[in-house]
Formats: C-alpha cells, structure tokens, sequence
C-alpha cells in the first residue's frame, strides 16, 4: 500500500506538473527564488507523509466500511490547504492550474487505488487468508450471535477461532459454539491468557453476558496490550449505524449514545427536494428509452402498456405503483394457479421461471428496466428514490409489530435490498436490511445506495 500510494501521488504531481508547465526544469517564480521542481518533490513526500500520518494504512480499516475513503480525503485536503495557507501567509504564487491539477488527479488515483487494493484483499479472505484470527469472550448466545455474523462478513477480515465463556458450565471437550471450540470457562486472567496462546489469537472480542468483573476486563486489557493482542468491545447493539453511535468519557468510562433516528423538518425536506431534481432529471434523460420500452411492450403482447398496482406506502397509505408490464394482461387472476410453486420467502410471493412473464418482460425484469415508470410516483410524492420495498397490502396484512417499522419512510425505487441480492434475499433478510434503512437513513447513504444500483442492475443478480 505505501508502495501504490507513492506511485499515485508521484504520477499525479508529475502529471500536473508535465500539463501546467510542459519539461521546463529550470521554472522559477517570476520575482521569488523558488523552483517548482523542489517545490513538487516536497509535495510528494508530505502528501506521503500525511497519508501515514492520517493512519490510512492502519490494518483496522481496510477491507471494510468508508473510513478509509475518509481518511485519505482528509489527509489530501488538509495538506493541499496548508499549502494555500503557507502560499497566503509567505505571499508565494504558487500556479493554481498546478494545484488544481494535482489534487483531483491525485485523490481520483489514490481512492481508486484503495478501491482496487480492497477488491484483491476480499478475495484472499474469502478464501482465508488476510484474516485476524479472533478469540470471543462473553456469554454463550452472545458468542454464537457475534461468530455467526463474522462468518457471513468475511471482508470484515475477522476469523473466530474459539469461544471462551466466563462463567458458563465446564464444557466437555466435545463442547462448542457454532464448530468453536470451548476453550475454558474460569473468570481467572491467567486462563484466559493461556487459551489467547493455544489459539493463537490476533485479537480478543469481548461480547456482551460476559461474566467478568470491570478490575479484570482493565487488567486483561493491560496483558493484550503488552502481547501486542487487539481488544475489541461488541456490544449487543445490532443494526445502528456509526453516525448515530456517539462515546462520552466519565470517570474514565466510555459511555455510549445511541441517538434516535428521525427524518423530520430538514431532513424530510432535503430528501424530497433531492428526490424531485433527481426524478424529473432522470425522467428527462431517459424519456426516449421509456418510450421505446412502451412501444416493445405493446407490440410484444396484448395489453395495457403499463401496469398499475396498489402498494402500501408510508403510515400505511396506498398508493398505485407504476411499472411497465411485463407479464400478460391477466396475470394477477392466474397468481392463484401458482401460489403452490411460490420460490418466495415469508409473505413474499416468487417464482424464478414464472410462465407469466412475456418475452420483452424478462429482459425488462433482469436489467430492471421495468421499473422505470416509477420515477413518476417519486416525482408525485408517493415514493422516494431510495426506501424500503414497497410491499403489497396482502404483505402488510402479515407483518409483525416489528416489521411494520418499515412503513415509517417512503418505499423506494431502489433500497438496501436492491443491492444486496433482490429476489434471492430471505425474507427475514429483506426486512432485516429494511428495518436498518428506516434506523439509520441518511442523505450520503441514500447517495452510497444509488451508486451501489448501478452495479447491482448491470449485474442483475436477484433480478426474476
């Protein structure tokens, strides 16, 4: 990684350097003794510099989450505004076509570097390697929950290796958790010591109904420190997003907010602004498509060219969702003929190879072009460019308490089961990711979601 983020920067200074002021290597400031040569040579070993010193490179953030995107914005940023600052101060002339060149250019190479680099490191672990072998301290169900996740998130780049439970029953030596390994249950330091060593754990992950007393957890820490052991804190929060976890320190003890989620004042009115500029821009730019897409559905079947159907929007509000038919025009009375196929999962009626579906209808359904027409329900109000699925009344009839939390926002065009597999999601899954949207909306995640789309459409995994 230090290598590429030399090559990157070096590519980017050179290049603006080449673009700005051609292969003159004599330039000078025209009334001050300053070379650009020196100056670039500088610029590159502290935008260097500022990387490693921003922790870009700390193995803790990659592979996983937008931290790392983060901070290598802020060392760029930081850096290139001290350079205006020192150029203000000093009165030099630095060239702004210079600058101007080298910072997009290099903060373009170097995200997308880390980007590259993430693809290569998700694929070493899935297959194992690249991984923090991790030992999990807690409660039973607590360790089982914690393992379970870490197996489905493998480019978090953390293996459990085995379970230890303060407190529990002895376990025989065919005991275990989820196929870890049992490795004591004595709330004793030294104990626990010797299962870190027998397993040779990276890291230890202290989980919630651990049965530990506060001196011990401190001294345990002060060991793992002196071992060179990650500590990690998992508490039994699930499905809270970082924006809205905030720490305070008390007496030393960290305390943790966790603030509740509203999309009120504000908030709701920046999402509807942006979802009418997007919407009506999108309907401009993709109005000869959709009239071409009329024209095959029409010839390509009987029928109306689009097809309308009550969905349930926010606080339980109908609505007639718009789409174009892909399926012939007596579909919805045939659906009783085939609820004994149904793939689906839950509430959720789906059949892979539904006979159904027209010929126009299933290239329709796989790049989501059928979808298209919605843009006109997020222009009129009733759904949003990004939300929940918007489910059928018959779906809502079914839900549990929990599930109806998914109708305090706007459905949407797309949402975070859109991009995380579509039809081939479980039901629980589908409102599991739905219920984390509605916890943790925000603007830059709506925006994160949008991107995501586009691949996952191009993809078209999920999509029948």
């Amino acid at each position: 990684m230090r290598v590429v983020d030399a090559f990157v920067i070096c590519w980017a200074i050179a290049g603006a350097y080449v673009v700005r002021f051609g292969l003159d290597s004599d330039l000078i400031v025209q009334g001050q003794d300053f070379s650009y040569i020196w100056f670039s040579l500088a610029l590159a070993v502290s935008w260097w510099l500022m990387l490693g010193a921003w922790n870009t490179r700390q193995s803790r953030i990659l592979g996983a989450g937008a931290d790392e995107y983060k901070r290598v914005a802020a060392a760029s940023l930081w850096l290139f505004g001290l350079v205006a600052i020192i150029s203000y101060v000093f009165r030099i002339e630095t060239a702004r076509g210079y600058v101007g060149i080298a910072l997009p250019a290099g903060l373009f190479g170097l995200l997308l570097a880390r980007w590259l680099l993430r693809q290569h490191l998700h694929v070493d672990r899935q297959g194992g390697q690249s991984m923090s072998r991790l030992l999990i301290l807690g409660g039973p169900g607590a360790v089982a929950h914690l393992a379970k996740t870490l197996a489905g998130a493998k480019h978090s780049g953390y293996q459990p290796v085995a379970a230890y439970t303060p407190g529990a029953p002895t376990p025989t030596s065919q005991d275990s958790l989820l196929g870890l390994p049992i490795l004591g249950t004595s709330p004793e330091i030294g104990t626990i010591l010797t299962a870190i060593d027998s397993c040779r754990a990276d890291a230890v992950a202290v989980s919630a109904g651990v049965q530990l007393h506060p001196q011990t957890l401190r001294h345990l820490g002060w060991e793992l420190a002196a071992r060179n052991v990650g500590l990690i804190m998992a508490p039994a929060l699930t499905d809270i997003a970082g924006p809205r976890i905030h720490t305070q320190q008390v007496s030393g003890l960290p305390l943790i907010h966790v603030t509740t989620p509203t999309l009120e004042g504000g908030q709701r009115v920046a999402k509807r602004l942006f979802d009418i500029l997007v919407s009506a821009a999108l309907i401009l730019v993709t109005a000869p498509l959709m009239a071409a897409l009329a024209a095959l559905v029409k010839l390509d079947s009987p029928g109306p060219v689009l097809f309308r159907q009550e969905r349930v929007g926010i606080e339980g509000a109908p609505f007639k969702m718009l789409k174009f038919r892909s399926m012939v025009a007596d579909a919805e009375t045939r659906l009783s003929e085939l609820v004994a196929q149904n793939e689906g999962h839950g509430v959720l009626f789906k059949l892979k190879d539904d006979p159904r579906v027209t010929r126009v209808g299933s290239v329709l359904r796989k790049f989501s072009l059928d979808e298209l027409p919605q843009l006109f329900n997020i222009l009129g109000g009733s759904m949003s460019l990004v939300g929940p699925r918007p489910p059928l009344p018959r779906e809502v009839e079914a839900y549990e308490n929990d599930v109806r939390r998914r109708l305090l926002v706007k459905p949407g065009l797309t949402g975070l089961w859109q991009v995380s597999g579509r039809s081939n999601l479980s039901w629980q899954d589908s409102v599991r990711l739905d219920l984390y949207y509605v916890e943790n909306w925000s603007l830059t995640g709506d925006l994160l979601i949008l991107l995501r789309t586009v691949r996952a459409v191009f993809g078209s995994t999920g999509a029948y």
